[in-house]
């Protein structure tokens, strides 16, 4: 097995391995492995010490910022507040200075007082309580070894935590599903005690001993949950559901938030009251010794574990699942399921390894996930997938917060004229702000000055200084009479989407007072003062930025001036002449042609996305670069058809780039690969998905049989992939739907 070792960054620390109650459904006592019975009742100080050292030990080696402790058994509470207290106070020492320790202790409440808490409030022990739901649903199983309820005194711990003095201590409610019981009727008695959390839990089950299904059905689980889930949403979603929230999470490319589900490694590790070192308790309900690594705290370290077999297979992501999981829609969410909820011993006499499979509630899962997926598709799908309004929007919003994300970064680096420029957009701020902003190269303006930031360059401040520029640009937009003073460098003062102004000899740098006019506007510096009164025309010493619009065509700029233009890894040409321009503007008037009259929805598309055109020497294709949704390098020796193909794909890719920028689209956190017949190996899906939606849109424009069937079968590899979010999805089903207009040509 390949890969780093997974630090462990959660400990189950066992100080008890006695109940006082006889649940039926237990997964230590009730389970295959009885070694429970073998081990001492307490732990032990030496253990204590140990465990204690090896955590510190194993966090300071990986730098580890914080640690977990789980206080479990059997039930904690029996080993009593002394005891409590010496495992609080040695991890406490242990880890001080060297990370942030979280404690927690797991308990079915029934020895819970105020004795415990304000122990527990003193070292920040949080408090989760197992609990399986109303009187009748939790007596089920949880019952005294005579049948006693449990009922009455769980209640009592919880609502002792939910007191003011206690509630900060109170981590949630873990109910373990029994489908004999009602789902809603459970649900709305745990929502009734206010918990700040809620975790449903399979019953531990595996092939050789498989879950109850008494109703018959092969996804009775699933159905149960369900119907949690639509209550809960019903009910607003007024408490975390972990199960809920981790499928929600992984549906939309973020990570699993629980065990139980998902590709994360596992990062657990168990210490029995006797200082053994076991991989997952659940595991115990597999077989006996299915647990054991051969390692106490005592002789071996924390990272001697970590390499064991057992714990290395479930860090593994999608390598650690077996074939059938791989080739899953669903895997990401699901992650194969519970490890131990895999365990089949007639796997082994079939060359399999004993866990090698899909989960024992396999269809419990898919359904639970694609039940989940369909009921909230079209909330997670973002707007910006579906809307090209909503796109545009979310690209503005990136770029507004990049820029307040550039003023946190400079904290007062920027001095007084950075202080000025930020204070004086605050009083521009409005129409004619959003207009620069959303011009393509501001954004390549913000990340070129970040990741000089981020690189200490000593040129970084002097980038961050542009911002008066974008300043004065929207205050003369917006016909404000907001002076600004802006910097000017080889004797031209450029102003962001309008021009750019020559106001000395080449060479020569300086600052000048920029302000509205009543036609246009005034610069002053100190032995000039200039005014331009029609900005859009080209007068004296100013260029504007012009339009390449003609004969119906859309009206791009035409921006061979900003600064910030050169993003596209390749040349662009500095200002076109009078002559160059037009030439090069009716090209592409013919070139739009081409792609109304051939592909009228793609070019409507791209003629209302593309606000900006940049001149690129050469004649290869269009380039999307880094900069703001809108803009294309373009080189300037494309004609005709090719350059109608290139304007086509260059959209198609600075689309796709720009929804990427705003939409989680697909995750990368597993070894997927798909085959794409243009490609000689298999890709990524983010390069399968981005290839696919430009070449729809290029099979539309050449009708060719080869690039449709091709795209089809790119299409069906999509529709599969399980690393694509609920946004993603809907994109391949955009996508579709373009592949189907245009093979019916």
């Amino acid at each position: 097995m390949t890969g780093p070792v997974v630090p462990f960054r959660e400990i189950v620390l066992k100080v008890h391995s006695r109940c006082d109650l006889a649940c039926d459904h237990c997964y230590i006592y009730e389970a295959p492995d009885q070694s429970w019975r073998t081990r001492p009742k307490a732990i032990s100080d030496e253990a204590i010490s140990w465990t204690a050292r090896r955590l510190a030990e194993h966090a300071e080696k990986h730098v580890l910022p914080s640690v977990s402790v789980i206080l479990h058994g059997g039930e904690p509470l029996l080993a009593g507040p002394a005891r409590l207290r010496r495992v609080c106070e040695e991890l406490t020492a242990a880890l001080d200075g060297v990370a942030e320790l979280d404690l927690r202790i797991h308990t079915n409440g029934l020895q819970l007082s105020s004795r415990y808490l304000d122990l527990f409030d003193e070292f920040g022990v949080r408090v989760g309580i197992s609990l399986d739901g109303d009187r009748s649903a939790n007596d089920r199983h949880r019952r005294f070894a005579d049948g006693r309820t449990s009922h009455p005194l769980v209640l009592k711990a919880v609502e002792l935590l939910r007191s003011e003095r206690y509630r900060h201590l109170f981590l949630g409610l873990l109910c373990t599903i029994d489908v004999a019981n009602d789902p809603v009727t459970v649900h709305d008695a745990l929502i009734a005690l206010d918990p700040p959390r809620i975790d449903y839990l399979l019953p531990h089950a595996t092939w050789d001993a498989p879950p109850a299904r008494p109703g018959g059905s092969p996804t009775e689980y699933a159905e149960w949950i369900l119907a949690v889930f639509d209550r809960w949403e019903e009910q607003g979603r007024p408490v975390p559901v972990r199960l809920f929230e981790s499928v929600l999470s992984t549906l939309n490319g973020g990570p699993s938030l629980t065990e139980s589900l998902g590709l994360a490694p596992t990062d657990l590790v168990v210490v029995e009251t006797d200082g053994t070192l076991e991989q997952v308790d659940s595991l115990k309900s597999a077989y006996e010794g299915a647990a054991a690594t051969g390692f106490d705290v005592f002789r071996h370290s924390f990272d001697e574990v970590a390499a064991h077999p057992g714990v290395r297979v479930r860090q593994l992501g999608l390598a650690g699942v077996g074939p059938e999981c791989r080739q899953c829609p669903v895997v990401r969410s699901c992650g194969g399921g519970l490890y131990t909820h895999r365990y089949r011993s007639a796997n082994e006499t079939a060359g399999r390894g004993a866990f090698d499979g899909p989960s024992v509630y396999c269809a419990d899962l898919e359904a639970l996930v694609r039940g989940i997926e369909t009921r909230t598709a079209a909330r997670l799908v973002p707007g910006a997938v579906t809307d090209p309004g909503e796109l545009v929007a979310a690209e503005h919003e990136l770029t507004r917060t990049l820029l307040a994300r550039l003023h946190a970064d400079l904290a007062g680096r920027g001095g007084p004229e950075w202080a000025e420029a930020w204070r004086l957009t605050a009083l521009v701020d409005g129409p004619g702000l959003d207009e620069v902003l959303a011009h393509p190269y501001a954004r390549g303006w913000l990340l070129t000055t970040l990741q000089a930031l981020r690189m200490g360059r000593p040129d970084a401040v002097a980038h961050a200084h542009r911002l008066a520029a974008y300043t004065a640009a929207a205050a003369v937009r917006g016909r404000l009479d907001v002076p600004v003073t802006v910097g000017y460098a080889d004797g031209r003062l450029v102003l962001p989407t309008l021009g750019e102004l020559r106001v000395g000899a080449p060479g020569e740098s300086g600052r000048a007072r920029v302000v509205s006019a009543e036609k246009g506007f005034r610069v002053r510096g100190e032995r000039f003062e200039l005014e331009v009164e029609c900005p859009r025309e080209p007068c004296g010493d100013w260029l504007p930025v012009r339009g390449l619009g003609r004969d119906g065509a859309p009206d791009p700029a035409l921006d061979d001036l900003d600064p910030y233009r050169d993003c596209f890894g390749t040349q662009v040409l500095p200002r076109l002449g009078l002559a160059e321009a037009d030439e090069w503007s009716g090209r592409l008037g013919a070139a739009w042609g081409l792609l109304s009259a051939t592909v009228p929805g793609h070019a409507a598309a791209a003629a209302a996305a593309l606000t900006t055109l940049t001149p690129l020497a050469g004649a290869g294709e269009p380039v999307a670069g880094r900069h703001g949704y809108g803009a294309l390098g373009v080189p300037v020796g494309l004609t005709g058809d090719a350059l109608a193909l290139g304007l086509l794909r260059g959209f198609r890719r600075a689309r796709f780039r720009a929804l990427r920028d705003v939409a989680d689209l697909y995750a990368l956190d597993g070894g997927w690969l798909h085959p794409a017949d243009w490609r000689e190996e298999p890709v990524p899906v983010s390069v399968l998905l981005a290839e696919t939606h430009e070449r729809v849109a290029v099979a539309a424009y050449d009708r060719s049989a080869r690039t449709l069937a091709e795209t089809r079968r790119a299409l069906e590899a999509l529709q599969g992939a399980a690393e694509l979010t609920v946004g993603g999805k809907s994109l391949v089903a955009d996508v579709l739907v373009e592949w189907e207009e245009a093979a019916r040509g």
